[in-house]
């Protein structure tokens, strides 16, 4: 069996302005890709390119061999959940699944099995009858999934699926993927959150403006990251001063958090934690504490998406000392 989805070379462009250029991508049966990348990368455009929602200016896609966007059949086998919740508010949870069963042209004498399927598919039953708009985020989010789900999709797309969902709901929609994966389905995820792509994926794909600027198994490309020195990440006393935050993007941290307290490398010191802090205090950093960690999904995506040469030359003009100097 060859790939579930294929793109090759595909181009699109909306209102004028490039969206994708020149993107190959594959997925196969059983399989999680993640698709990371900044607001404006493309990944929504992408996902409704497969879904055959939009047709690629350039190129092909295909999936099951055919062109969803011109053929019905095709468009039948993948199943779309939008970052949206694209449900009735004002219908029952199961009221929902028949009409997406009814869209997805299942037949209507196996409408109420596939209504079952995809509620035990998505360990929802118990809300069967509630109406939408009473349910919890992460049970709205739940029930998306399960619409997506109605027709036994071979391949699953999901954006952003766990967006504002508490932990005991993102542990619930995990689950639900891990049970589609066992069951062969091949998945696309457009995802902001890292540690859910790490808990997901089989591969990843970076998208940048437009472009797919790297690819591969998520652990390969671990693996091959964590042969050089571990990363640092920094915990500030309090947030840093124009000066202090010079030092730190000179030294190649970058903030980790909204507060400005937490900062982590984009180069990587080859200082041990004592002297990196040593290093940073004689420059006025504010720095409480130097964790020591393994590169993660997230080394990977900010060294995917720095332009060419951004950052290396800066640290050899500028290397930070255990003296503190050179900063």
């Amino acid at each position: 069996m060859g790939p579930v989805a294929v793109l090759s070379g595909v181009a699109l462009a909306l209102r004028g302005r490039t969206v994708l250029d020149g993107v190959d991508l594959a997925l196969d049966a059983g399989e999680t890709l993640a698709l990371l990348g900044p607001n404006g990368a493309g990944k929504t455009s992408l996902m409704r390119l497969v879904s055959g929602r939009l047709a690629p200016a350039a190129g092909t896609v295909r999936v099951g061999g055919a062109d969803p966007h011109r053929v019905s059949a095709a468009r039948r086998t993948v199943g779309w959940v939008p970052q949206e919740i694209a449900l009735y508010p004002r219908l029952t949870v199961s009221e929902n699944l028949s009409v997406f069963a009814q869209l997805a042209g299942v037949p209507r004498r196996e409408r109420r099995a596939a209504v079952d399927g995809a509620l035990a598919l998505a360990d929802i039953a118990p809300v069967a009858g509630r109406v939408v708009a009473t349910l919890s985020g992460g049970y709205q989010r739940r029930a998306n999934i399960a619409a997506g789900l109605i027709g036994r999709p071979g391949l699953v797309l999901l954006d952003e699926p766990t967006n504002g969902v508490d932990l005991a709901a993102r542990a619930a929609i995990h689950a639900v993927l891990h049970r589609l994966r066992e069951q062969g389905t091949a998945i696309l995820i457009a995802t902001h959150d890292f540690p859910e792509a790490e808990r997901l994926a089989d591969r990843v794909a970076f998208l940048a403006q437009g472009r797919i600027v790297r690819e591969g198994r998520l652990a390969d490309l671990l693996a091959r990251l964590r042969t050089g020195p571990p990363e640092r990440d920094l915990i500030l006393d309090a947030a840093p001063d124009a000066p202090a935050e010079a030092v730190l993007r000179r030294a190649g941290f970058t903030p980790a958090g909204a507060d400005g307290l937490r900062w982590r490398t984009a180069e990587r010191s080859g200082l041990d934690g004592a002297a990196l802090l040593g290093a940073l205090r004689a420059q006025g950093v504010p720095v409480g504490e130097v964790r020591v960690r393994s590169p993660r999904l997230e080394t990977l995506y900010l060294e995917a998406l720095r332009p060419r040469g951004v950052g290396e030359a800066e640290a050899a003009a500028r290397p930070l000392t255990a003296g503190g100097q050179g900063l």
